[in-house]
């Protein structure tokens, strides 16, 4: 486990940004008890100080994985925010989308969000901005990118897809069967 380089924090802080915006100097600035970003086998993990140091104790090869895993890099070097990031990023979030009942199983098999499922959703949004989305009781449920500015969407045909699914909870059971157990 390392400090991540300085591309790898540059690469890391912009996929971040298109969802925390100027929330993000909070999710590692953090009062109660301080956070940082250390990089193990390809994973972004989101670790406690405390635990940290803690862990430093433990052989690099023995070590599974530390605290929250928001991220990997491809191969190519770029960065995709991993489902577990959701927990991290849903109270920091600018951008939200609440969902309707009637649409919260369409989005956990994998789909996208049409207009017609969106109960209410923040003002002022841009195209390729990044949302987590909720249900309508507040729990968040994944997150993804806006497919058109927010001002359009009340224009736009119920059947307009408005938010591009990255990442949603129902991801776990669709990839349980390929991925072992051991790898979660």
């Amino acid at each position: 486990m390392r400090p991540l380089t300085e591309d790898e924090t540059r690469a890391v802080f912009d996929k971040l940004a298109k969802f925390l915006g100027v929330h993000l100097k909070l999710l590692l600035s953090r009062t109660d008890i301080p956070h940082v970003l250390r990089l193990h086998r390809e994973r972004v993990y989101y670790v406690s100080e405390l635990v940290l140091r803690k862990a430093s104790n433990i052989a690099r090869e023995r070590l599974a994985s530390l605290g929250t895993c928001i991220g990997k890099f491809t191969h190519a070097r770029k960065f995709h925010l991993a489902i577990t990031a959701l927990d991290v990023l849903a109270p920091y979030a600018i951008g939200k989308v609440w969902l309707k009942p009637s649409a919260e199983m369409s989005y956990l098999y994998g789909n996208h969000v049409l207009k017609a499922g969106v109960g209410k959703v923040t003002e002022g949004m841009a195209a390729g901005d990044g949302v987590v989305v909720h249900t309508m009781g507040g729990l968040p449920l994944g997150f993804g990118l806006t497919a058109r500015p927010g001002a359009e969407w009340r224009k736009s045909a119920p059947t307009d897809i408005v938010v591009l699914n990255q990442a949603d909870v129902g991801g776990y059971l669709r990839d349980e069967a390929s991925t072992p157990a051991s790898a979660l």
